[in-house]
């Protein structure tokens, strides 16, 4: 059974709408297809994961989002068509028309009670992130910000506060609910959505018109951009995709440093240090202790004995100045 849209494209059959069990194939197909990037598929697919490995390890009870990617050929056309289905599924929870808690009692909408609701779904978000903050491991594909920096600290203070939902979505009276993270990321998707399809807009004429007749108007001026010569050397440039990978995992794993020593003098960075600190890895390490130690082993990284069971969980560092790094196979920390 296909769900219809209208010009009879960006039907998705229901049996591989879920991202969550897309082969990386599928993903790569998918993201050729329609407006989403590849990188942004990714990211559902390791929202849907993580919150249907709560589900499974907690008893908790984790809704689904049934987000269907468009398929549209026309790329401007696939983003209208995924913010029109977004800005549907993100709509707060209203009560049924023929209740009189909608009319009478001020209640129109469902979940909108506390500040850990979920307003579409009514899920218990901070049971979520007392289990595991999945927030923080969903991050922007670009900026490698996580949910949790963007939208659940505050600007100024920078202190831990829920994001709160809007009764239009991206507009409209501030509600007491939130979203879950699986929520939260298709609104993040979709301001981007939004944003590029108003950038668009701003281009054709109708949009100049309407700028224009506002009393805004755009002058092209050249600017000389300086390009900064590269000075890596060559037999350095084939370890950048190993150090931006490094970079972008550093955000979100609290285990994985980048230590580097500038001269005072010079300003430039003599040493690079890369930390991997076991102790932040419990976790994984009381899980997956096998996987994780043939994983070490591969990788070429020695660690001393412990002495005592008070030494256990010891700090491992490479050094690009004091050891080589083999190449390692792609998932060896993964199960």
């Amino acid at each position: 059974m296909m769900s219809k849209r209208f010009g009879g494209y960006g039907q998705v059959p229901q049996s591989d709408a879920g991202l969550a069990t897309m082969s990386q194939a599928h993903l790569v197909a998918l993201s050729q297809q329609g407006n989403a990037s590849h990188e942004q598929l990714l990211e559902m697919q390791a929202a849907q994961q993580g919150m249907r490995q709560m589900a499974g390890k907690q008893n908790i009870e984790v809704p689904k989002v049934n987000f269907y990617p468009s398929r549209h050929p026309d790329p401007r056309k696939a983003r209208k068509q995924d913010i029109r289905q977004a800005r549907k599924l993100l709509k707060p929870t209203k009560r049924p028309w023929y209740n009189p808690l909608r009319w009478l009692g001020g209640l129109k909408y469902r979940y909108n009670r506390q500040s850990n609701l979920c307003v579409v779904d009514g899920c218990n978000c901070e049971e979520l992130i007392q289990y595991d903050n999945l927030y923080a491991k969903i991050t922007d594909e670009k900026t490698g910000k996580s949910l949790w920096e963007l939208y659940w600290r505050n600007p100024v203070t920078q202190t831990p506060e829920p994001f709160v939902a809007r009764e239009k979505v991206t507009n409209g009276a501030k509600m007491k609910g939130t979203y879950c993270p699986e929520h939260l990321h298709l609104y993040h998707l979709l301001c981007k959505w939004e944003s590029e399809n108003d950038k668009d807009h701003n281009k054709t004429k109708t949009g100049m018109r309407e700028m224009v007749r506002k009393g805004v108007s755009t002058v092209a001026v050249p600017i000389a951009v300086v390009r900064k010569k590269d000075n890596t050397p060559e037999f350095l440039k084939k370890y950048e995709p190993f150090f931006m990978e490094l970079e972008k995992d550093s955000k979100v794993q609290p285990g994985i440093n980048l230590l580097h020593y500038q001269n005072p003098e010079t300003g430039i960075n003599d040493v690079t240090m890369i930390v991997f600190d076991l102790r932040l890895f419990q976790k994984e390490v009381l899980a997956t202790r096998p996987q994780l130690s043939d994983a070490i082993t591969n990788l070429g990284i020695m660690q001393r004995p412990a002495h005592s069971v008070a030494q256990s969980n010891p700090v491992v560092e490479a050094s690009m100045a004091q050891a080589e790094l083999p190449q390692s196979e792609p998932g060896l920390f993964t199960q």
